[in-house]
């Protein structure tokens, strides 16, 4: 049931994110066509396309987490009449805010991804793994799921590690922030009545 739960919740964020950048992707990464699968003339069997990702990418996106990196893609794809099965295997470095004192982390990515694309009468989403594309394509667009899967690797904690002697390597101005306010928080007399009430209760 938890697994269940799980995968739901990843189907969810897959497919708030694709809709979100879909578009985007179409318009600013397609004119270069450097993320594009033409599959048009590619005999039945295997085929290999790699892909390296870098601060271009992730820039083309606004508001965007993830702000650069260093990523590399491979792909394998069987190729059949009507079908094209996609193995990716994704793995670099990418740079996004710390969760606690919002400077920039680098932090790893890694994993793979499945993607199944089938020739039909027109574009739609079959499935999180199934995409659905006119046979009268040529070529697919890899962009927005190349995004959306490095996303989806990004560690659901994000802060700077520790340094060998324990201490946190976040930004030192912004920790002391952070200590001057958790101190004024316990201090206020407020707090202090409202915790004898939680007691009381």
């Amino acid at each position: 049931m938890i697994c269940t739960k799980i995968e739901g919740n990843r189907y969810l964020v897959f497919i708030k994110l694709i809709f979100n950048f879909a578009d985007f992707f179409s318009v600013k990464v397609n004119q270069a066509d450097q993320y594009q699968i033409a599959f048009s003339g590619l005999n039945p069997g295997m085929h290999q396309f790699d892909f390296q990702i870098g601060d271009t990418f992730f820039e083309l996106v606004d508001d965007a987490e993830i702000t650069g990196g260093d990523v590399t893609v491979n792909v394998m794809m069987a190729r059949e009449e009507r079908m094209m099965d996609l193995h990716l295997e994704i793995s670099g470095k990418v740079r996004v805010p710390c969760d606690r004192c919002n400077e920039l982390i680098e932090v790893d990515v890694n994993g793979s991804e499945r993607l199944i694309i089938k020739l039909g009468d027109h574009y739609y989403e079959e499935s999180e793994d199934v995409q659905v594309i006119p046979d009268t394509a040529h070529q697919f667009d890899l962009s927005p799921f190349l995004y959306e899967y490095i996303h989806l690797l990004l560690p659901i904690r994000r802060v700077h590690p520790e340094d060998k002697k324990g201490n946190s390597q976040c930004n030192p101005d912004v920790i002391l922030k952070l200590k001057e306010l958790s101190e004024r928080h316990i201090q206020d007399p407020r707090w202090e009545v409202l915790n004898q009430l939680k007691k009381k209760e």
